[in-house]
């Protein structure tokens, strides 16, 4: 049996008046991602693969090493922040002259690669990539590039703290927990009924839009397993760099156990601001606001009517002592609203503080807690635009691995946005916005002996906004590894 392999050159699209619309790909070196060398100068600035990569053993023969560490890492960090969460996308990814450029390849045509079958890839395979993510669970000789977790992650908060201002006053920082599904017989996969279906459960530290903790867990425990391990760290790191500034840990009712309060307690300007379920005990220390609103509905006719009381409460047998609670009773057309929360922060403020009253009764509920909701600008990013929740492997290992490398693509790109487009339409964008309105630009490349000439699209929407952000990178220090 014969069998004939047809290749279409050209396409031919309905004619645009006279003309004839063909498309082919005849049009050279080209990149859809000319934005990418941003992405070098911001990963130069905080020395990210290179601080990353001293967190792995390389045991291969160096001899015959083609792909360092730094550029292994950096090809899989800046395809994560392009947008190319698949491995499988690096076998054609590893082509692009650009994204070889952004990677810090001198070769970004892949001239001089040993494999004449090689030539013209200056980047690493899909399956190279894959053995790196892999090596902590393979013993073969094939898998040479093991990492120590505690480094990686000692690596992701020590770069994350250091985006915090050294002269902070007050910290806030907030905890949560978020359900990575999983599609396949993952190790340690386990029912959630929360989340009504099998899945990790990560759990994240974050200081404003900075990730400092990204920790991968099963889901066969509550939200607070590990919590009072990962603060020890978290917070020994922040007071190394901000030595006078108090730090406030803020979460909902999954994180209000006695061993989280009571940690917090026995630190110094250490407090907690935390969500409380609610229960009968509460809910009649809250019954007076609760009437008082009622009446206040039943008069003014307003859709919703919300008072607050405080009190000092203790459990029978799970609280160490009595604590600060701040019940809120909202009564709407649709019925009682009651919400809770509990601190250990002082009702008249802190004394150096200008505003004193900022954690009275209903600031504190409506002003401070209810603003831990702008977590969810953090965590959403982690898996609508970095497919941090693809954990793709069998092992615990290497999906952590790759939760970590998610976390440093997302830094990536919310330091470019923090230094580089401040004061700009894109300084509040997610990820996704950001990628998609500053790197994704065409761009024709040029490689000569003396330089990479790159000439981006004429087209283009946002040459000023491109030029701004390369004038501000530009004047960022190159880190130490």
């Amino acid at each position: 049996m014969i069998s004939t392999h047809c290749s279409q050159d050209s396409f031919q699209f309905p004619d645009l008046g006279t003309r004839k619309v063909v498309v082919d790909f005849s049009g050279g070196t080209l990149s859809s991602d000319g934005g990418a060398p941003l992405l070098r100068q911001v990963d130069a600035s905080l020395g990210l693969t290179r601080s990353l990569a001293a967190c792995f053993c390389d045991g291969r023969d160096q001899r015959f090493v083609e792909h360092s560490l730094p550029e292994l890492l950096a090809q899989r960090i800046h395809g994560l922040a392009l947008g190319y969460e698949d491995l499988n996308d690096h076998d054609q990814l590893r082509r692009d002259p650009v994204f070889a450029t952004a990677c810090g390849k001198s070769d970004p045509l892949g001239q001089n690669r040993n494999d004449p079958a090689d030539h013209g890839c200056p980047l690493s395979s899909a399956s190279t990539l894959n053995r790196l993510e892999l090596s902590n669970n393979q013993t073969t000789r094939a898998h040479k590039l093991p990492h120590d977790p505690a480094k990686v992650a000692a690596c992701l908060l020590t770069l994350g703290v250091r985006c915090l201002p050294k002269h902070t006053k007050e910290v806030v920082l907030d905890v949560d927990s978020m359900g990575h599904l999983l599609h396949g017989m993952q190790k340690g996969r386990h029912y959630n009924d929360y989340y009504g279906d099998y899945c990790y459960l990560p759990l994240y530290l974050v200081v404003g839009d900075v990730v400092l903790w990204a920790q991968l867990r099963t889901s066969d425990k509550g939200g607070a397993d590990g919590v009072v391990p990962a603060l020890t760290q978290v917070v020994a790191a922040i007071r190394q760099r901000c030595k006078k500034a108090r730090i406030i840990l803020r979460g909902d009712s999954g994180f209000c156990t006695d061993e989280i309060m009571a940690w917090c307690e026995a630190q110094p300007k250490v407090y907690y601001c935390l969500g409380l379920s609610k229960n009968s005990v509460l809910i009649a220390k809250l019954t007076p606001a609760l009437v008082s609103a009622r009446l206040r509905l039943c008069l003014c006719g307003a859709p919703s009517v919300r008072e607050f009381a405080e009190f000092e409460y203790q459990t029978k047998t799970s609280w160490s002592r009595l604590r600060r609670v701040i019940g809120k009773a909202e009564v709407m057309s649709a019925g009682d609203n009651p919400r809770f929360i509990v601190t250990n922060l002082p009702a008249d403020g802190f004394e150096a503080d200008a505003d004193r009253a900022r954690f009275t009764t209903t600031r504190l509920y409506e002003e401070f807690y209810c603003a831990r909701g702008e977590m969810e600008n953090v965590l959403k990013p982690q898996v609508l635009d970095l497919a941090a929740d693809t954990h793709s492997t069998h092992f615990p290992e290497s999906n952590q691995l790759r939760l970590w490398l998610a976390s440093f693509a997302y830094l990536l790109l919310e330091r470019l946005r923090a230094w580089g487009c401040h004061g700009t339409e894109l300084a509040r964008a997610t990820v996704g916005t950001l990628r998609l309105k500053l790197l994704k630009v065409a761009a024709r490349v040029t490689v000569s002996v003396r330089r990479v000439y790159l000439q981006l699209s004429s087209a283009y929407l946002r040459p000023d906004l491109f030029r701004l952000c390369h004038a501000r990178l530009m004047q960022l220090t190159p880190a130490d590894g």
